[in-house]
């Protein structure tokens, strides 16, 4: 790699030793000095200097708690996106529906992701409905949450589902009819991969896939990004993305807990700068949007949640929870002793509970109160203040979800919950001011790649809509833009490679298009633009990266969509 002296109208470093600079001086792709350009010309002469044009140059966002593989697969072509920034209303859904009818192969399913009831004002679908619109064409719908999964009677009968009907994994749920017979619903992960897997070696090639979600990501900024369901099935994908030109992204992996070898060691030819496992990831709850979060308040009886088939007499509550404490105690007995970063998935106040009880004795079981294990809660969407002080009191770690608010706040405010729990849905001031280390994420493919959308919606407290609700749950700029970068790269155990423009650290940077410290709040997402990223000290050329891809010899990737989970999630 060539030394490079890189400029731009200002750099914001996330380094409070050098907060602004004029230049970074680059070297073997990582950063060797920070400041003004005689400085770097100082630090590296004879370094090549290059103007980015771009009006800030700061660290890439870090995106903590993503899917990339798999988003790319279930919802880039040949698969076909609903999601309700895609098709605002049920009505665009079905028209989707038709062109897809229209303009495929007749023999090829078909699968539709991003469905959500409550936005899209429908209930979820049946195989029933389904029939109608597909008839003997095998057809899937899964949830924008990815906690369900809709399918017709023709996929029912491709599986033999029709004459011997499975029985429910443990963490999984088939709806079924009065006679036990499959009525085309599924809900959590089991179930949802059950479904879905074996579709994706008939749909097109997997590795294209995701290397188009990949570039998605970094045109939103992201330079480092986490696979949160991480399969080993996975590793030669990722390796392949890892090594193709001017590949975007660093992965950090989290092994779910249903796979047989969670607790054991995983390295990766390319290296771990590129592709590292981090952790364990599970579910103790699911999704707010289909019902089955765990909460101790109920669901209200609203025109929206009778519309998503929400029954306020059985969503929610204890029995949401998709792990018992024993459970619990024994993944984290398995995973502790080898160093493993835990990452629970927690919407409802309940599965918080869970969760940190889990957390405090199996870290003092194994001796790990007061060190740095930085072991996660992920979401936390229900999370009030006092999880947020034990989580801080613990070294636990908080992730959490700007998206919910964005697009469900609204919903969550009255027509959900009640406004004493929707209004202050995603509390990030509490958070933050727990001194808990927070960080923001998209959770991909649930919403789209968009850091500064994450950033702008902590900052304001503002809906997709333009609505406020409980403003005091606000936070700084500095606090939120810390959240998707440096405080994320703690959160990935990755700070000392990303995060900030820091001497020794990877050179890995977006290009903005204003200064987001000069800019009104409500005007961040217009204003604030990224127009590239830079990995090593070089900068990515997207269209490089999927074309190689493209023309790969893909073949021994296809395993990828035959991917099945077993057990509890």
């Amino acid at each position: 790699m060539a030394d490079v002296i890189v400029t731009a109208g200002t750099v914001i470093t996330m380094d409070a030793a050098v907060p602004r600079a004029e230049a970074v001086a680059v070297s073997g792709g990582r950063i060797v000095a920070v400041g003004s350009v005689e400085e770097c010309r100082t630090a590296l002469p004879g370094a090549e200097e290059i103007d980015s044009g771009a009006a800030v140059l700061a660290p890439g966002f870090v995106e903590p708690h993503s899917h990339p593989l798999i988003s790319g697969i279930a919802t880039e072509a040949p698969a076909r996106s609903i999601a309700p920034w895609v098709a605002a209303s049920w009505s665009e859904v079905q028209q989707i529906f038709a062109d897809a009818l229209a303009h495929s192969d007749p023999e090829t399913p078909l699968w539709f992701a991003g469905y959500d009831a409550l936005l899209h004002g429908h209930p979820s679908p049946k195989a029933e409905e389904l029939d109608e619109i597909f008839g003997d064409r095998i057809a899937v719908v899964t949830d924008n949450s990815g906690h369900g999964v809709y399918f017709n009677s023709a996929l029912i009968r491709e599986n033999g589902w029709d004459a011997d009907p499975p029985a429910d994994p443990i963490a999984g749920t088939f709806g079924r009819n009065a006679d036990g017979s499959l009525n085309g619903q599924g809900f959590e992960l089991p179930v949802v991969t059950a479904v879905t897997m074996p579709l994706m070696s008939q749909m097109g090639d997997p590795l294209v896939s995701a290397a188009s979600y990949y570039a998605l990501m970094a045109r939103g900024g992201y330079t480092s990004t986490s696979d949160m369901t991480y399969d080993p099935k996975f590793a030669a994908g990722y390796e392949a993305l890892a090594t193709a030109p001017s590949c975007p992204l660093r992965v950090s992996m989290w092994e779910m807990s249903v796979t047989d070898t969670y607790w054991e060691p995983t390295t990766f030819t390319a290296g771990e700068e590129w592709l590292t496992k981090t952790g364990v990831k599970l579910w103790t709850d699911g999704s707010p949007w289909v019902g089955n979060i765990a909460i101790s308040f109920p669901y209200l009886d609203t025109e929206a949640t009778r519309t998503a088939g929400i029954d306020p007499a059985v969503a929610g509550g204890a029995h949401s929870m998709n792990y018992s404490r024993e459970q619990l105690d024994a993944i984290l007995d398995k995973a502790a002793p080898a160093g493993w970063q835990m990452a629970f998935h927690a919407n409802g106040d309940l599965a918080l509970d869970l969760a940190l009880d889990a957390y405090e004795d199996a870290l003092a079981r194994h001796g790990l109160l007061g060190t740095d294990h930085r072991w996660r809660l992920e979401h936390c969407g229900a999370g009030t203040r006092a999880h947020f002080d034990r989580a801080a009191r613990l070294g636990v770690h908080v992730s959490m979800a700007p998206f919910q608010y964005y697009y469900w706040g609204d919903l969550l405010d009255g027509a959900m919950f009640s406004p004493g729990h929707g209004a202050r849905w995603a509390a990030f001031a509490d958070a933050v001011d727990s001194g808990a280390c927070v960080s923001l994420h998209n959770d991909g493919s649930v919403s789209p790649p968009t850091p500064i959308v994450n950033i702008a919606t902590a900052v304001t407290r503002r809906t997709r809509n333009g609505t406020v609700h409980c403003a005091e749950q606000a936070i700084s700029l500095d606090q939120a833009w810390r959240a998707q970068t440096i405080d994320a790269a703690r959160t990935l155990g990755r700070d000392q490679l990303v995060g900030s423009i820091s001497p020794g650290k990877l050179a890995d940077f977006v290009e903005l298009t204003a200064d987001p410290w000069q800019v009104e709040p409500t005007a961040l997402i217009d204003t604030v633009q990224v127009t590239g990223t830079w990995l090593g000290g070089r900068r990515i050329d997207l269209d490089e990266f999927v074309a190689a891809v493209r023309g790969g010899d893909n073949a021994e990737h296809a395993h990828l969509a035959e991917r099945k989970t077993t057990g509890c999630c």
